[in-house]
Formats: C-alpha cells, sequence, structure tokens
C-alpha cells in the first residue's frame, strides 16, 4: 500500500511540474549566456567575474524595421541571442513595424505567452482558439492599447492605416519561437506531399502545387 501512495505521489508532482514548467528559473542573481557553448535547453552560464554591462543591454531598438516585403512587416526580436543576460530569465522582446496595410501573418510561439502593446497607429488583431471550437477573438487597436496573447494559440495583427503602426510585444521567455502557418504548411523542407495537403484544405492539387512555389 505504501509504495502505491509512493508512486502515486511521485507521479502527482511529475504531472505537476510537467504542466507549471516554462523557462527553468535562475538559481543565482543571473546567468549570463556562454555562447561559446553548445545549446542544450538554453545556454551554461558564463563566468559572473567576466559579466559586464553590454551582456544585460541591447542599442538599437529604435531604429524602424524593413518592411518591404510580401506581408509588410518586420520583427526585430530581442532574445537570448541578441542579450545575453536574458538567459534563465524568461522574458523576450519584440519590435514590430507595419507597412500601410501591412499584416504580421498567422502564427504562434510555442514556447511563450504574448502581451502586446501598440506605440503608433491602429491594428486588428486576433486569435483562435483551439479544437473543437476554433472560436475566432479579435479586437481593433489603438495607441497605447494592449492585447494578450495566450501561449500556442494562432494569432496575427494587421494595420488598418494608410501610415506606419508599430508595436512591442513582450514575450514569457528567453527563446518564444515562432511558426509562420502559411510558411511551416507550404515551405517546409522537403514539403509536405500535395495530396495529403489537397484532402485537409479540401482543394485540388493544384492549387497546393501553386502554394508551395510561393514559400
Amino acid at each position: 500500500m505504501a509504495s502505491r501512495i509512493i508512486l502515486f505521489l511521485s507521479f502527482l508532482v511529475f504531472s505537476l511540474s510537467s504542466v507549471l514548467a516554462s523557462d527553468p528559473s535562475s538559481l543565482q542573481d543571473f546567468c549570463v549566456a556562454d555562447n561559446n557553448t553548445a545549446l542544450v535547453n538554453g545556454f551554461a552560464c558564463k563566468d559572473p567575474k567576466m559579466v559586464q554591462a553590454d551582456d544585460f543591454s541591447f542599442s538599437g531598438l529604435h531604429l524602424p524595421g524593413n518592411t518591404s516585403n510580401p506581408v509588410g512587416s518586420k520583427v526585430t526580436l530581442i532574445n537570448v541571442a541578441k542579450i545575453a543576460g536574458l538567459n534563465t530569465l524568461g522574458i523576450s522582446l519584440a519590435r514590430i513595424d507595419y507597412a500601410p496595410w501591412g499584416i504580421n501573418p498567422p502564427h504562434f510561439h510555442p514556447r511563450a505567452s504574448e502581451i502586446f502593446t501598440v506605440i503608433q497607429g491602429s491594428l486588428a488583431v486576433g486569435f483562435v482558439t483551439s479544437n473543437p471550437e476554433n472560436r475566432f477573438i479579435t479586437k481593433i487597436l489603438h495607441q497605447g492599447d494592449v492585447f494578450v496573447f495566450p501561449v500556442g494559440l494562432i494569432h496575427f495583427q494587421r494595420n488598418l492605416g494608410n501610415g506606419h503602426a508599430v508595436a512591442i510585444s513582450s514575450l514569457s521567455s528567453q527563446n518564444p519561437g515562432v511558426m509562420t502557418i502559411a510558411n511551416a504548411v507550404f515551405g517546409s523542407t522537403p514539403e509536405i506531399p500535395s495530396d495529403i495537403l489537397a484532402k485537409a484544405f479540401q482543394v485540388d492539387k493544384s492549387v497546393i502545387n501553386y502554394l508551395q512555389t510561393k514559400f
């Protein structure tokens, strides 16, 4: 009986730790990433005696991103690769620039929730809940408005104006990751077989073949 209780408690602790897990917490004041080491679910710590102020800073976020691309947006991500001091802190930041009517296309972050603030312009934003509801939650945001995108849910933004728009996103991971839906589905390497995608999207294979040429 005692062994069953111990087994049950072990399983419960493991389950809770799996549910609550996110980026690993630091066990010291900081753990500046040592970029000379191999990446194994995070970076090893640089010797604290070698840490400098530059390990905690980044310059250039005031500079607009180049939005001359098919979707009309540019994401400038400030993660642990840009600021080594973010290692183990579980946060990152991004600036998003939008050309007139530009979009940040449907995507999701596998490792982070996102809190999104409009700095300039007006943006339509939204996300879709998971199966089976697939509910579309959307809102128009203006300068100073804030919106939250929950971790792992597909979301997007679109500039609603004839001028440029700017937003800042804070993310709950030092390395949130991103999966842009169209790129992943139609631009994978090697390609997903077109007959699978044709059946999934319920269209002719020629449509899939055309879309794959775009990515």
